[in-house]
């Protein structure tokens, strides 16, 4: 079912209602903008791998994947109730979120003909309360979320673009420890974005200290292309 986050979306991107949801051969395609298709992927970015890697060989694609970096919560124990509780979540999102779902996309980005966007929003979701099925089980399902705002929207067409979302300095060489700590997320986190940095070629396998793998940023005119 299409939440109100994803129809919002398809409104802020597109030109007009007539250029939303097209068809085009066998896909339905989100929005189109001129000749650049536009795909907005709340969900994993590895169900749309197949479609875009299609898409490509004839058309550019501009993905755009929104991020909730403030979540407004909304309680409700029925459907169309009265919300009985509302507040902000404690947790913030941010850019490098991207980089839990990137993995799936390795294979598609980069390309010359693909433009990933990180769409940076503060959302409502409301949850529906229900009885969890089993323990420590979750009190709520998610009935929908909505758009409040896009607050920054961010490009990506290179792996060196990537690379450049690190706001610390990086020593040579360094480990997802180093890299962790330079982004300022967990080292879970890092080792995913380390992943996705390698196979896309921002960086390159340096040798191995103890039990961690070592790396050093690929020459950047490669990282570029």
């Amino acid at each position: 079912m299409e939440t109100s986050l994803h129809r919002q979306l398809k409104s802020f991107y597109a030109p007009n209602a007539d250029c939303e949801e097209v068809t085009l051969g066998c896909y339905r395609i989100d929005a189109v903008d001129g000749d650049r298709l536009i795909e907005i992927q709340h969900g994993s970015l590895g169900a749309i791998r197949d479609k875009v890697k299609c898409l490509l060989k004839d058309y550019d694609v501009h993905v755009v994947k929104p991020i909730a970096i403030r979540k407004y919560l909304v309680k409700r124990q029925k459907k169309n109730g009265k919300p009985v509780s509302s507040r902000f979540s404690p947790q913030r999102g941010s850019v490098f979120d991207l980089f839990e779902d990137m993995v799936h996309f390795t294979n598609v980005f980069p390309h010359p003909r693909l433009t990933l966007e990180v769409a940076l929003t503060i959302q409502e979701e409301h949850r529906l309360a229900k009885k969890p099925r089993r323990w420590r089980g979750k009190d709520y399902r998610v009935q929908d979320r909505v758009l409040r705002s896009v607050e920054e929207q961010i490009e990506l067409n290179t792996a060196a673009d990537l690379l450049n979302l690190i706001p610390g300095e990086l020593p040579a060489p360094f480990d997802t420890k180093h890299l962790a700590e330079a982004a300022g997320i967990p080292r879970w986190l890092a080792q995913k974005m380390a992943y996705c940095l390698r196979n896309t070629g921002a960086i390159v396998l340096a040798g191995k200290e103890k039990n961690s793998l070592l790396y050093e940023i690929a020459d950047q005119n490669q990282a570029a292309a």
